[in-house]
């Protein structure tokens, strides 16, 4: 049952004011990878290890939420050049803190320490760019990844009707990490790169069970960013854009948006037909292009800026940033290419009975 009392995590009234003005006057700019940034220190184990996990009986090299607790400055230090670069919020780095994320290191006992540390990492990062830049509002959206283990699909192709988790150890994993980051007082919620939709109604039945829980004043906008796998249009678990926005639609979303996958270009007929269905805000992050033969991505800050600023400028977009392959200098150019250009209106859809499978039905 709701109640009416403050949790002590729940956003201001006027930072959540603050948040909503930048969506409601003009483009809204996310930050770039951070994955790609992390690579760039050529970390060793010894750093994810840190002093705390020196003598820890698994290999944890690769575990980039982990430089939360381990390597602090490094996460911070990346928030701080995205806010430099132009950025109005970065996310948590916090892609893979559930304890279903963890399990492959054997961290499952840390993982609400660890979403509390990234909060505070990137927190200190925005309040350092607002008082750089006074007058300037800068936010932190809590990331909620997608996990390795799917509700939609079998890890066996030899028994399709297995699954390698339930629904229940789905929701209890998105629930604690998700309790961690409105404690630690993000601005949002991102649950992003959702190519599994029973995962992600999963995350937001959980998301919207501790509000419940907790009471009115401890929402914060919840923001969810789809990927199109390929040129199918589709995602993993084989919607097309229009049903899983049919799909997430109950959860009245602050934002709706594409992210990772495919280059900003690849995007462009997915975005475009989201722009039109969508009631909500709508958000595009892509990658920075596709990977190459080497693993790494070829398009640069021109390149990319060029894209996004083609969808800002053909009315698409109320958000833009970069996945995969994007750095700051990719997000000062961004922010540089729609700085002018007006945010896509928002509007109603005809009222109609909106279904989904794989692909949506609309019953007007």
């Amino acid at each position: 049952m709701s109640t009416s009392v403050q949790h002590p995590s729940s956003p201001s009234a006027a930072r959540a004011a603050a948040f909503r003005a930048i969506f409601a006057e003009r483009i809204a700019i996310l930050d770039g990878a951070m994955g790609s940034m992390i690579q760039t220190y050529t970390l060793e184990e010894a750093d994810f290890r840190g002093t705390r996990f020196a003598d820890f009986p698994h290999d944890l090299k690769g575990n980039n939420d982990l430089l939360c607790l381990t390597r602090p400055d490094i996460v911070e230090k990346i928030h701080a050049d995205y806010f430099a670069a132009g950025a109005d919020i970065v996310e948590t780095n916090t892609f893979s803190s559930t304890s279903i994320g963890q399990a492959d290191y054997k961290l499952e006992p840390i993982v609400t320490e660890l979403n509390l540390a990234a909060v505070a990492c990137a927190r200190r990062a925005a309040l350092a760019a607002e008082a750089a830049t006074p007058g300037r509002h800068c936010f932190v959206a809590g990331a909620i990844g997608p996990l390795n283990r799917t509700l939609s699909m079998s890890p066996d192709v030899n028994r399709p009707d297995y699954r390698a988790v339930t629904w229940e150890q789905v929701v209890t994993a998105y629930s604690e990490q998700i309790r961690a980051l409105l404690d630690a007082g993000v601005d949002a919620l991102l649950v992003e790169t959702i190519f599994d939709t029973l995962n992600s109604k999963a995350a937001l039945f959980a998301i919207e069970s501790i509000f419940d829980e907790r009471g009115e004043a401890s929402r914060v906008p919840v923001m969810i960013s789809v990927t199109i796998t390929d040129a199918s249009g589709r995602t993993l678990s084989g919607q097309t854009i229009g049903a899983f926005y049919h799909s997430i639609r109950h959860a009245k979303p602050f934002s709706v948006g594409i992210n990772c996958a495919l280059g900003g270009q690849a995007m462009r007929p997915y975005v475009e037909e989201l722009a039109k269905i969508a009631e909500c805000y709508v958000t595009c992050y892509p990658n920075a292009g596709l990977p190459n033969a080497f693993g790494g991505y070829d398009e640069t800050p021109a390149d990319m800026a060029a894209v996004l600023g083609e969808f800002a400028a053909s009315g698409f977009v109320n958000m833009v940033g970069g996945c995969c392959g994007s750095t700051p200098p990719h997000i000062a150019a961004i922010a540089q290419a729609v700085r002018s250009l007006p945010a896509r209106r928002l509007h109603a859809p005809p009222r109609a009975l909106r279904l989904s499978g794989l692909e949506p039905l609309l019953v007007a």
